[in-house]
């Protein structure tokens, strides 16, 4: 580790890593110790995970940790709406680089079925996460864990610049149009990304450099910068774990 800060409008825990591959080790060793101190109190443990390039690291490196995979849970923070076997799936990445690495029983993958209309794929995984933590209707899931990353545009999840559902903060997960891409999403909502226990930022490339300046030190403005939402508005514990060029503009910065 090379560096880590804070400011004193809220206190930033970032760690930053020479790249993208010591970045995701570190980050996988963190889910392995938070994993473990929940199990030694609880039966099972909650984990949503998200998709990109840098997470494909993450989850080759947490294919080989020690973890009781039968005991932790694997949710996804959005899905693109195409099957699972297609190569743009969230789904397919964690698969081929974590769940058949590691051997993770049916039991324990929470898939969204993306494949679906969008919004009966958005009722359905919120069902799924509902029964999962057997909530009341109304009531918002607490995942131990949520894994996340940020885009350069400061978009996180599915959630990006000027989206009307980051203003709802009452549902579990939602179905969305990216009109960038032209393509339908199911997502996690502000209210659960708010709510999780443990949020991991893993953020690498000099393209995330700016808009991470903008999301930790900038005005608070969700609308136009989603990623601040559970990082700015959240009471859990939040890390940031970033390489050096996406940390470039960040590490030695006070508010």
């Amino acid at each position: 580790m090379l560096n880590s800060g804070d400011t004193n409008r809220m206190t930033v825990k970032k760690e930053v890593y020479v790249d993208a591959q010591a970045t995701s080790a570190a980050c996988a060793a963190k889910i392995v110790e938070i994993v473990t101190e929940v199990l030694a109190l609880r039966p099972k443990a909650s984990l949503a995970i998200s998709g990109g390039t840098t997470p494909k690291l993450l989850f080759a490196e947490l294919a080989g940790l020690p973890i009781d995979w039968g005991r932790v849970h694997l949710f996804w923070v959005d899905e693109r709406g195409v099957p699972p076997t297609d190569s743009q799936s969230n789904y397919k990445l964690a698969k081929e680089n974590l769940i058949d690495a590691a051997k993770i029983p049916a039991t324990s993958v929470h898939r969204i079925q993306a494949e679906l209309a969008p919004e009966l794929a958005a009722r359905l995984y919120t069902s799924e996460i509902q029964n999962f933590f057997g909530l009341r209707p109304g009531e918002i899931p607490q995942f131990d864990i949520i894994h996340r990353g940020m885009g350069p545009d400061a978009h996180t999840a599915s959630l990006f610049p000027g989206e009307s559902l980051i203003d709802n903060r009452a549902d579990i997960a939602g179905a969305v149009y990216v009109e960038k891409f032209k393509q339908w999403r199911v997502t996690l909502l502000p209210a659960v990304l708010q709510k999780a226990t443990h949020t991991l930022m893993l953020v690498a490339g000099q393209d995330k450099a700016e808009p991470l300046q903008q999301v930790l030190y900038g005005p608070y403005e969700p609308k136009q910068y989603p990623c601040q939402i559970g990082v700015r508005d959240g009471g859990g514990d939040v890390i940031w774990y970033l390489d050096e060029a996406a940390a470039r503009l960040v590490k030695n910065a006070v508010a």
